[in-house]
């Protein structure tokens, strides 16, 4: 047997017994120093994949007929910090500037395990490090004189095995009470700091003595399993058989029914956990809903604003001066757009929904006789992604931006500086594409909105919900309780195009076969799993010369043969092939180049960037580890640190493409989607398409997504607590 020490990089398969593929980074190994530094593919059981740093393999390699060179683990062992790594990593973890990793080496080889003690005993002691400099010396010894008795609280943190970026973290939430919060109960990190996860503490815990058993541990499994039941199914409670069966597998051990059922208790009882009947919802989304019940109550409780002009001749002199007409139902929008505290606009595609939008802002601006400048103090657009916002301040020329810019989230804390304490003036917040406005968020937003701001909310509530959990649109229309206005005639594209009327079908649950391939607006191309790769790249040579921004390709699921992973690897080989004048960096195994596509996955407010932009790689710098990004003239560059944020973008997921619109919409269907074809998730793609839509697959798999109504309906407790609540107060 070969021993192998490493960390796992990336998870390429796993089962529902723990089978796992597996990347592997190599640090050492008995077998052959050329596999040293190197990322190995290894297989075997595994109960922890998201939490294997600093592991030792043992098992042999083995060559598979299809899948080439594999290392098959029959045992492993997650290695222990030395107290050597521990001082290594806290002179070198950034806290002190200028000294590297070698140089931290060289401090622990003179003066051993207790060099802090040392240095604070008689700091001229490192003048015996030859190594470091006068400044070095003057950094280290100010530095430790700055952190007092910090410093072993930060050297005990980092034996327990936090890395240094950590220790500081939890240092400066818990400042003297550290060594005494992390005694009493480790869990309490993960409780507390949002950046400090289950994994890491739970890692730390085991290694540190602390059983499986033990009921502290327990408790935090079941927070985490409940926040990955939340996150993983959007629902916003959940039932105590789903925690128990989702706990066993998130810390791989089954406690006994009597200790889950006494840590479901007591974390009752600390209010971590709300117990509402026989089901359970975390502390953060039982308050978030009810504030929102809270807030929209009063808003809608609120009697209708009076104006001393009157709206139906504003309206009529509007539509006049600008050659509009408005039908009975748009212009019953833009008025109670004005009468009330609250109103809920919705309808699908093509309904004229951002046109209101803009009418509402044009008509402010006459009735208050304000300028353009002003409407800013006043008036907030939003919209939850970059795109979205774009298209709403293109729609109405006015600044518009995303909630969480508006919120002016900082990202290093994960907080809004706007909010309860210090909440905005604007007296209208319209949000634009409402339907994509989870629970945590629209909380955020009303604790930094004052109690009297009139909110607009507008969307369509037959897209895809929100990623995060929640459906706030869905439940607040549903419960009946808030103004309405329902959008049903066509506008944005001539009463008769095949893409709305295929996006109504489908929404109604039927299918026309007559309106595909008759115009070119609308076209059906058939293909399996065995040739899709072969006629989308012949699809797609039509499009090379074409703008990036007019079309996109969008799959309902990442992995598979014809997932959205693979199918962006055949577009870029398409698209932007390999060429000597273009520099290439891989990714986390991901190979991108100079004049790729690419998507961002996360909002970066500081850079003017959001979570569904589309940009191209306009540079890529090997020697500073740099990839330089254009996003619509707004240049971004990413480094080690930011690299996960974009990934190719010549395929996205319909998820991601939620608020963004394009001239031409290429979607494959095949039943190899299986589960992820589903009618909400077809129509959303579809209605993404302003002028030609291609669909390309399987007309069986088209026909069974469109049949498919049943995904997940989500959990909630939002509409039920609004309907209790007006009930109670009528």
């Amino acid at each position: 047997m070969s021993r192998v020490v490493g960390s796992v990089t990336r998870k390429i398969f796993a089962s529902d017994s723990n089978y796992c593929v597996l990347l592997f980074k190599v640090k050492e190994n008995d077998i052959d120093t050329k596999y040293n530094n190197k990322t190995i593919t290894i297989t075997g059981y595994f109960h922890d994949v998201d939490d294997l740093e600093d592991v030792a393999l043992t098992g042999e390699f083995m060559k598979h007929a299809k899948y080439g060179e594999q290392f098959s683990v029959t045992s492993y062992q997650k290695m222990l910090p030395e107290d050597k790594n521990s001082i290594i990593d806290f002179f070198s973890g950034g806290m002190f500037k200028g000294i590297g990793e070698a140089k931290a080496t060289k401090i622990y080889e003179v003066l051993g395990d207790k060099a802090i003690e040392k240095i604070k005993e008689d700091n001229s002691i490192l003048y015996q490090v030859k190594c470091l400099s006068e400044r070095n010396i003057d950094t280290i010894i100010s530095k430790i004189e700055e952190l007092g008795q910090s410093a072993e609280t930060l050297l005990r943190l980092s034996e327990l095995g936090f890395q240094s970026a950590d220790t500081t973290l939890i240092y400066k939430y818990y400042k003297e009470k550290t060594v005494e919060t992390v005694n009493e109960d480790i869990y309490n990190l993960f409780y507390d700091l949002e950046k400090i996860t289950f994994n890491k503490v739970d890692r730390i815990a085991l290694r540190n003595n602390i059983k499986k058993s033990d009921l502290r541990r327990v408790k935090a499994g079941i927070i985490y399993a409940a926040r990955t039941i939340a996150f993983e199914t959007g629902n916003t409670y959940t039932n105590k058989e789903e925690i128990f069966k989702t706990l066993r597998i998130m810390i791989n051990y089954e406690p006994s029914i009597e200790d889950f059922e006494t840590s479901l208790n007591e974390l009752c009882n600390e209010l971590r956990l709300i117990k509402i009947d026989d089901n359970y919802q975390l502390k953060e989304y039982y308050d978030a809903d009810s504030n929102i019940v809270k807030r929209l109550t009063y808003l809608n409780n609120k009697e209708d604003m009076i104006y001393k002009v009157d709206l139906d001749t504003k309206i009529n002199d509007f539509e006049n001066d600008n050659n509009i007409t408005y039908d009975e139902v748009q212009r019953e929008a833009i008025k109670r757009a004005f009468l009330k505290n609250i109103l809920i606009i919705t309808g699908g595609p093509g309904t004229g929904k951002t046109t209101i939008i803009k009418s509402i802002v044009e008509l402010y601006k006459e009735i208050f006789n304000k300028k353009y400048i002003e409407l800013e103090d006043e008036i907030a657009l939003l919209a939850p992604t970059g795109r979205a916002s774009k298209r709403v301040m293109e729609a109405t020329l006015s600044r518009a931006s995303t909630i969480h810019r508006f919120l002016k989230w900082n990202k290093d804390l994960n907080k809004f500086q706007v909010n309860e304490f210090n909440k905005s003036n604007v007296k209208l917040v319209i949000i634009d594409e409402f339907s994509m406005v989870d629970t945590l968020l629209f909380d955020s937003l009303l604790k930094g909105l004052k109690y009297d701001t009139k909110i607009i909310l507008v969307g369509d509530a037959n897209q895809l919900p929100s990623v995060s959990p929640g459906e706030i649109l869905k439940d607040l229309i549903e419960s009946g309780v808030f103004p309405t206005i329902r959008l049903k005639k066509l506008y944005r594209q001539q009463e008769g195009s095949n893409i709305i009327n295929l996006a109504y079908d489908v929404n109604e649950g039927e299918i026309n076969y007559s309106l595909f391939n008759k115009d070119d607006d609308l076209k059906f191309y058939r293909a399996d799993s065995t040739d899709i790769k072969d006629k989308l790249t012949t699809l797609m040579k039509d499009f090379k010369k074409k703008d990036y921004h007019d079309y996109q390709i969008m799959a309902p699921m990442y992995k598979t043969l014809n997932g959205i992973n693979n199918l962006n690897f055949l577009m870029q080989s398409l698209f932007n092939p390999k060429s000597s004048n273009k520099n290439e960096i891989v990714i986390y195994d991901v190979l991108y180049r100079e004049g790729d596509k690419v998507l961002q996955l996360m909002n970066m407010p500081d850079d003017n960037v959001y979570n569904g932009d589309i940009g191209i790689i306009t540079e890529i710098d090997n020697i500073k580890k740099e990839v330089t990004v254009d996003f619509d003239s707004n240049i971004v560059t990413f480094n080690k640190s930011t690299f996960m944020n974009f990934t190719l973008g010549y395929v996205i997921s319909i998820h991601k493409s939620q608020g963004s619109e394009f001239k031409t919409v290429i979607i494959p269907i095949l039943k190899e989607y299986g589960r992820m074809l589903y009618r909400k998730l077809i129509y959303t793609g579809i209605t993404r398409s302003k002028q030609e839509l291609i669909l390309i697959g399987e007309a069986e798999a088209f026909q069974r997504g469109v049949m498919n109504n049943l995904e997940n309906s989500r959990k909630t407790n939002l509409k039920d607590k609004i309907i209790e609540r007006y009930k109670s107060s009528n």
